[in-house]
């Protein structure tokens, strides 16, 4: 017998899930049930119970309960689409606020660093892609500046390199947000909010480093604009070219090592040439994963770790007329496991951010032939 509110807070949503074999959307009720620590879903159009586990077993989380956000259960992914009573909907939607936030073209080469005060900041991160927008495309997403005089410097900057584009969510995240970035000029920024992320990275009024909706409508607007319900996007930046890919696991992007990872790998020389967060279903992290199928004994391990929430893909470049990049990226990543990796290098990514050969920080492509694949998977093929 379920428990009741009486006995257990209960969160209750509405979620879908594309049953791949049948090509079709299903939809459920799911059911969150905190203190006994379990998940029920019920089918909505069958009327009856579709399955019970329990959250320990799913990594799932109150903090992952959030409208847009796509979950991992029991191997399928679930959208979660809406709230399903008006409980959750009080005691979920104010804690659950979205915003936009964007690293502008002249402090992309920060992104590491900027994502790191992002997590410091106690921010969570739902959705991020770096694209590349058009002229026309700026115009749409900065309509509300169509009568201004600094409009054209506006749209010649956001279009002269690669945005970052992210979804924040949590308790007020539009007003959190601005006051993190600070003042839209960067030298009042220093005087009045000198650890705000404009003081820090940015230049000028114009180049100044990052965006902010200015409210819950213009956040709505922008986050459809970069992350649509249904229809194009501006395009991400993967060059696939000489490139490598890299995978920052789940485990290390919930806990904040991301813009750390960044750095790392930045500094030691190599270009990020395009990233986005993807959350995979057990079958993409099967079948990106194959070669390791009866050849690694922590096969099974490595797709549940792959599938446990959302993970940051990187196509990693090296400046053009270098060597080819996957071989030297493997030796940044170190040994698969961190502690033989601690042991013999020390500064490797693997040994700095791995707890244990499953929850190792990264995946790297391990066969230089295979970079390019590997890129092409996730930015060619799961991005459509």
């Amino acid at each position: 017998m379920s428990l009741t509110l009486a006995d257990d807070e209960r969160y209750c949503f509405t979620v879908e899930w594309y049953e791949e074999m049948a090509a079709r959307v299903r939809q459920f009720q799911f059911f969150y049930f905190v203190k006994a620590q379990s998940i029920e879903m019920y089918d909505i159009k069958n009327r009856k119970m579709f399955l019970r586990t329990s959250v320990k077993e799913n990594n799932i989380s109150p903090a992952d309960l959030y409208l847009g956000n796509s979950i991992n259960v029991c191997g399928r992914l679930l959208n979660i689409v809406d709230y399903g009573d008006d409980y959750t909907r009080r005691k979920l939607s104010a804690k659950k606020e979205r915003t936009l936030g964007m690293i502008k073209p002249d402090a992309v080469d920060k992104l590491g660093q900027i994502l790191d005060k992002i997590c410091q900041k106690g921010f969570l991160i739902s959705r991020l892609r770096m694209c590349r927008m058009n002229r026309n495309q700026a115009l749409s997403f900065y309509q509300e500046h169509q009568s201004k005089p600094f409009l054209n410097a506006l749209l010649d900057y956001v279009t002269s390199g690669p945005v970052v584009t992210f979804e924040i969510v949590g308790e007020n995240a539009v007003g959190a947000w601005r006051e993190a970035i600070g003042p839209t000029d960067p030298s009042a920024a220093r005087k009045t909010a000198p650890t705000s992320i404009r003081a820090q990275y940015g230049q000028d009024v114009t180049f100044n480093a990052v965006h902010g909706s200015s409210d819950p409508g213009a956040a709505a607007r922008e986050i459809e604009f970069f992350f649509p319900s249904s229809g194009p996007v501006p395009p991400n930046t993967a060059r696939v070219g000489n490139c490598t890919c890299c995978i920052i696991k789940p485990s290390a992007v919930k806990a904040g090592m991301a813009g750390k990872i960044i750095s790392a790998i930045t500094e030691a020389g190599f270009q990020v040439g395009a990233t986005q967060m993807f959350t995979l279903e057990k079958a993409n992290a099967e079948e990106f994963l194959e070669v390791y199928k009866g050849v690694v004994h922590e096969y099974s391990a490595m797709v549940v770790e792959l599938t446990s929430g959302p993970c940051l893909v990187l196509e990693i470049c090296a400046p053009e007329g270098s060597p080819p990049v996957a071989p030297a990226f493997r030796e940044l990543a170190g040994p698969t496991d961190p502690e033989i990796a601690r042991h013999l290098r020390p500064r490797t990514l693997r040994a700095l951010f791995g707890s244990d050969k499953i929850k190792n920080a990264i995946h790297c492509t391990d066969l230089p032939d295979d970079g390019q694949l590997e890129v092409e998977y996730f930015f060619r093929i799961l991005d459509r």
